[in-house]
């Protein structure tokens, strides 16, 4: 029998209480003081932003459920690791046994023991502050959990409501899975505890000893653990119907047969073994613990792992195909109503390939629409021409939209002359710069999507700063936007002399321009800085003192910030998900941002899941630059509301849209003052909201592959589709040196009509090609994307799809094959080559695909832009307009011209630039197949009597002439920039006329040659 050791004797050396000198306690303070101005500076300015937006219910709601969260986690998590630690003390052996592994533990009690306090206090605490933390951030569960809604549909398997799945089942989880893990944690917290202080001892000759104090504790421990787990065992089952597989998600044949079963059996298991353990808490044998925990081990291994895989393996996938059938019709099915893409129009459409005269005069009203601008490539041109000042830009990627022009809906390209301190260095210059004197944009430039000038710049329909235009009056400044700077300080007095520069005069006729125009914030766009207190806390938020300051601070002051429209937006609303395009509209005399949020959820039952980054992904869309504003992934997806950003006052406004989704009426319920009903959409609003784009292109990513309904026929895989990627945009180069994938083709908004339609309508479309296979056209999606002029109540059609499916048997070249065709066929190549010449670069535009004529019509506008070592001004022109329908191609100056090439002479319909014409530039037809074809030049004037413009030299070879006509060329580009940047129209107007007649000579020498007379390197000539 061991001997007892008795305790050490407590140290009674007297010490009487240390004297806390008078500098630590001023330390102290000061550190408390500077403490609570950081937190204030962000959670005060934070109420202040909100309480100025008028959402203090969203902050308050959010921030007491996440407090809430916090506490009530960090207790949950800290109490049973405290009191593990606490019993494993208070009910140690008073006279522990003395053995060779005791005694090596005694110097280690000795050296903890001045610890203890502190581990047994400050553990759980610390734990207990992480646990809190992780729960906090699951408030959305919370809140959704206790607004439940009833999707109306049931699972296939179970019978439940799908609103059990998304709001029940989620939380349920969660409490399990955290129940479990402070339950592990104080479980060995106890373990510890209890071997540190010889509650359990381990011995070569006594083996494994525990104390009864020791055993009751870890047995009532281990029981609740063991019946968390039988409950965790229990709802698994239920997370079936979202398990993945190599072909879809959902419950399978073996997770129905063989999972769920085991499941079943595990949580009944889970209660036998945790009665084994509350004998173990009366009977002192570790054999019976031990017994449970084989035998909990053993049954996961055998039932949970063994039997199903023996399923799979052996009954499976031998009669896959027939087995997994009825799984696969319910993953269709959910998948096609979580998407909501259940009543999607399909249409057989079998494609003329003949370009007949007079085709498109069924079409009239689609052609004239025909988008000549493309958003992508003109932002320079609106640069050049509307910026007005370097301090100003446009996006790089412009907006479409559609705008009541002469009592017609016209398609336009649209942009916001915004402040941009990225392109004039505005961080470069002084504090009162950046802060007090730059504020501001000013209006929008807009111009016709389908017309352009003779140039072949844009047709524009507003312009001007002051704006002048279709647009009227409203209020132009832009406070808000995409490129604001991080913070400005506006506001004054009545009566104070204006700071914030505003935009500067043009001359008249009246008024003599140049003089710099000032004006003074009248706005409430941002929280009061106008006492010191609110100055000193966003001094320590920006971490710049001159907040403080500065004596451009007044009473009156506000300041902006947190200016990004889709920031703001889901500050107010961080339930949703935002649209990575957002847009402006000119509405009710202001200017407007409007942001698409969809409500999303990746718990619908069965339903395919789509990851949300790869999916905005295509040549004209960065995901990484809005990756915080929306979730990773989705297996349900509705745009719930349409949210409206004030460019002036940055007022956000919430419009319920989806009112029949269950997840946004659960946030209703929550949030019961953030969303305002869609009635009050005024008619103005309403006829600039749209279908937004990035639901479109999960849904066409979807419908890629769910356009298959049959189980049978999408198990093969044989009619798989996917987006063609973007002929435009040549594929990246990887860090190795190889070739990456293209990106996917944007999705395009057109106006035009569905053969299935009676008339035109504001579309968004996107084309499929196979998967595998040819690159030809498998289908053609489109989505009615108008919404009408009537307030509170968009069109019926709205949000109507439809789908064409093209046979197999009557191919259609794809985007990829005709953008080859353009650039293979000679007589295009001799066009563009002719326009490349000058130290000029050609760009292509987007190419558009309409469902026209009883055929595909493939349109594509190609730009001329001054190369860098042109030395010119470099913004794209519009120069020529590329047609392909079946296996014809044409190409002109124009639209218009094209059409008529590529159907007989008379395509039977009149193109939105029809009213241009250009005589002397290159067009003509080509046939795709046999490629014949002309080139068209304009008529000799000589040959009517007429004077040319300029006598082109006579004499000299081809090769000469070719190289003559080209320095003139040059030469006339160089002196009609200069002649633009001077505003000498009359002189641009003559070098016009001489560039026109030097390409002519061009093109005629070039024949000549034969087409191959181009020089090696392009002239020394002016920028072209």
């Amino acid at each position: 029998m061991p001997r007892p050791r008795p305790r050490p004797a407590p140290d009674a050396s007297p010490r009487g209480p240390r004297r806390i000198s008078p500098l630590a306690i001023s330390a102290g303070v000061v550190a408390l003081l500077v403490i609570l101005l950081v937190i204030a500076s962000e959670v005060w300015t934070k109420y202040l932003w909100t309480d100025q937006l008028g959402y203090t219910d969203v902050l308050l709601t959010r921030w007491g459920t996440q407090a809430g969260l916090f506490f009530g986690g960090a207790v949950v998590f800290a109490v049973p690791l405290f009191i593990s630690l606490r019993l494993a003390y208070m009910k140690r052996p008073v006279y522990p046994p003395v053995t060779r592994e005791q005694e090596a533990l005694e110097q280690f009690r000795a050296a903890v023991d001045p610890l203890r306090r502190g581990l047994t206090y400050g553990a759980p605490v610390v734990i207990g502050a992480f646990g809190g933390l992780a729960l906090s951030r699951r408030w959305q569960d919370v809140q959704l959990f206790l607004h439940p809604q009833d999707f109306g549909q049931t699972d296939s398997i179970f019978g439940n409501d799908i609103g059990f799945y998304v709001f029940t089942l989620p939380l349920i989880d969660m409490v399990i899975s955290f129940g479990q893990f402070v339950l592990l944690v104080a479980i060995v917290g106890a373990l510890i505890g209890h071997f540190v202080y010889g509650g359990v001892s381990w011995g070569q000759e006594s083996g494994l000893e525990v104390t009864r104090s020791a055993r009751r504790h870890l047995g009532v421990l281990a029981t609740v653990y063991v019946l968390l787990l039988g409950a965790g065992h229990w709802f698994q089952r239920y997370d079936l119907l979202t398990a993945s597989h190599p072909r879809f998600e959902g419950a399978s044949y073996a997770d129905v047969k063989a999972i769920l079963p085991a499941q079943t059996i595990l949580a009944i298991a889970s209660i036998a073994v945790a009665a084994l353990f509350v004998v173990w808490v009366f009977r002192s044998d570790w054999r019976i613990p031990a017994i449970g925990a084989g035998l909990m081990i053993l049954s996961t291994l055998v039932v949970g792992n063994l039997y199903p895989w023996a399923i799979q393996q052996f009954q499976v996938q031998p009669n896959e195909r027939a087995l997994e059938q009825p799984y696969i019709q319910n993953n269709i099915d959910a998948t096609r109503a979580a998407f909501n893409l259940d009543e999607v129009n399909e249409v057989p459409y079998t494609a003329s390939t003949d370009a007949e005269p007079g085709a498109l005069r069924e079409d009239a009203s689609t052609t004239a629409q025909i988008r000549l601008m493309d958003p992508h490539i003109i932002s320079p041109t609106f640069e050049q021409r509307e910026a007005n000042r370097r301090y100003w830009g446009f996006d790089d990627v412009l907006s479409v939209d559609r705008y009541e022009i002469d009592g017609q809906l016209q398609d336009t390209v649209i942009g916001v002359r915004e402040l941009r301190p990225d392109k004039f260095g505005l961080a470069g210059r002084s504090w009162v710069d950046q802060h007090i004197i730059y504020t501001h944009g000013y209006g929008t430039a807009a111009a016709y999507g389908n017309r352009r000038n003779a140039d072949g710049e844009p047709t524009f329909l507003q312009s001007g700063v002051p704006g002048e235009g279709a647009f009227g009056e409203y209020q132009e400044r832009v406070y808000f936007g995409q490129y604001s700077p991080d913070y400005s300080i506006v506001g004054a007095p009545e009566g104070s002399e204006p700071e914030e520069f505003d935009y500067q005069r043009v001359s008249t006729e009246d008024t003599e321009g140049g003089d710099q125009v000032y004006n003074t914030y009248q706005g409430d766009g941002g929280p009061s800085v106008g006492g010191f207190m609110n100055q000193l806390l966003y001094a320590i938020k920006f971490r710049d003192p001159n907040i403080v300051i500065s004596d451009y601070l007044n009473e009156e002051s506000q300041i902006l910030y947190d200016r990004e429209p889709q920031q703001r937006v889901r500050e107010v609303a961080p339930f949703l998900s935002l649209d990575s395009q957002m847009y402006p509209a000119v509405v009710d005399d202001k200017l407007v941002w409007v942001v698409d949020g969809y409500t999303t959820t990746s718990e619908y039952p069965y339903a395919q899941s789509v990851n949300l980054d790869q999916t905005v992904d295509d040549s004209q869309t960065d995901p990484g630059a809005t990756a915080d504003i929306r979730d990773r992934s989705a297996n349900y997806m509705r745009n719930s509301v349409k949210a409206t950003v004030n460019a002036f006052d940055g007022s956000v406004t919430l419009y319920s849209w989806d009112t029949e989704d269950p997840i946004l009426k659960s946030w209703a319920e929550v949030f019961p003052e953030a969303l305002k009903p869609a009635s009050e959409i005024s008619g103005e609003l309403m006829s600039h909201l749209r279908y937004p784009a990035d639901l479109f292109k999960a849904q066409r990513q979807i419908l890629s592959t769910y356009h298959v309904t049959e189980a049978d026929d999408f198990f093969t895989q044989q009619d798989f589709w996917e987006v063609p990627p973007d002929p435009t945009v040549p594929a990246p180069t990887n860090p190795d040196g190889t070739t990456g994938e293209q990106a996917p083709q944007p999705p395009m908004y057109l106006t035009m009509q569905m053969p299935s339609d009676e008339s035109p309508r504001f579309m968004l479309s996107s084309s499929f090609i196979p998967a595998e296979g040819q690159n030809v056209l498998t289908g053609y999606l489109a989505v009615d994307s108008e919404t009408g002029d009537q307030g509170g109540n968009p069109a019926d059609s709205f949000g109507d799809m439809t789908l064409l499916v093209l046979p197999a048997s009557n191919p259609v070249n794809g985007p990829g094959q005709v953008q080859a065709t353009f650039n293979a066929e000679p007589n295009v190549s001799k066009a563009l080559n002719l326009l490349k010449s000058g130290n000029s670069e050609v760009i292509n535009g987007n190419l558009l695909t309409l469902p026209v004529g009883g055929g595909l019509l493939y349109v594509q506008p190609v730009y001329l832009q001054s190369s860098a070592s042109g030395g010119g001004t470099q913004y794209p022109l519009l120069q020529l307009v590329l047609v392909s329908f079946g296996e014809k191609i044409g190409f002109a100056p124009t639209l218009d011209e094209a059409l008529d090439l590529v159907f007989g002479g008379d395509s039977g319909a009149t193109a939105g630039d029809a009213e241009v014409s250009d005589p002397d530039a290159p067009s003509g037809t080509a046939d795709a197949v046999t490629d014949e074809g002309s080139g068209e030049e304009a008529e000799d004037p000589a040959a009517e009597g007429e004077e040319p413009s300029s006598a082109p030299p006579a004499d000299g070879t081809a090769q000469e002439r070719l190289e003559s006509a080209l320095t003139d060329m040059d030469a006339a580009v160089t002196d009609a920039e200069t002649a633009m940047a001077d505003g000498d129209w009359a002189a641009y107007g003559e070098a016009q006329e001489r560039l026109a007649d030097a390409l002519n000579r061009a093109i005629a020498a070039n024949e000549e040659l034969g087409g191959s007379g181009m020089p090696a390197e392009p002239s020394d000539g002016g920028g072209g």
